[in-house]
């Protein structure tokens, strides 16, 4: 099947597009959703100039859909955006939000498309655990009690699952991240002809909600 992938770069969503090749299905498309609100209820807006980048070195073609970030008025956008595309199905990174797959289901149903989403219902476990063994992944968003400098910029590795299970113990995290406790980022998957790269790295915290970003990548 040919198919095309909904992502900001993070992890479920690279994952998704590993075990869609894995499966044998043809992924031509990275399709990025940009939201001018931050606060957007459905799309990240970190490092997102990191896709165009992946995209590049996953052989793929990129598409940018500009959105203002309100809440059902981004879905609209998503799917005029997508409108269009030669491609038979969308990936998505879902492993339990019923708010993000419901959306994509409806727009995907009014396209014509099939949902594909090989993370839904996952162990969040076992998602962490094949990022950390596949792909080197890293957190650029922390949101939670617990979560700060002990994460934030870290790769996703054996050691830092330990981290995020100790305070799952505590704070009842997701462990995944699927609640919005963290972001990450990707920088090389098996699907990557070399890896990412990039510099300026900058570390900010306002209040809990703690960010890096950087000031390119190539």
């Amino acid at each position: 099947m040919k198919l095309a992938a909904l992502t900001s770069g993070g992890k479920d969503s690279i994952l998704a597009i590993q075990k869609a090749l894995d499966a044998g299905h043809t992924v031509t498309h990275m399709i990025t959703v940009v939201p001018e609100n931050k606060e957007s209820y459905m799309f990240h807006s970190a490092n997102l100039a990191a896709v165009r980048v992946m995209a590049e070195r996953a052989g793929m073609e990129y598409r940018e859909i500009p959105t203002a970030g309100e809440k059902e008025a981004e879905i609209l956008d998503m799917q005029e955006g997508i409108r269009g595309l030669d491609t038979e199905g969308l990936i998505v990174g879902a492993i339990a939000s019923t708010y993000q797959r419901e959306r994509v289901e409806a727009v995907c149903k009014a396209l014509g498309l099939s949902v594909f989403a090989p993370l839904w219902g996952m162990e969040p476990s076992a998602v962490v655990a094949e990022v950390a063994s596949r792909m080197d992944a890293r957190i650029v968003v922390t949101a939670a009690d617990g979560l700060g400098e002990n994460v934030l910029g870290k790769r996703i590795d054996a050691d830092l699952i330990r981290v995020l299970q100790a305070v799952a113990a505590k704070r009842r995290i997701h462990i995944a991240g699927e609640g919005g406790e963290y972001e990450s980022l990707v920088f090389d998957a098996p699907f990557f002809s070399s890896p990412v790269n990039a510099d300026g790295m900058q570390t900010v915290f306002e209040g809990m909600v703690g960010k890096v970003t950087y000031g390119r990548f190539w």
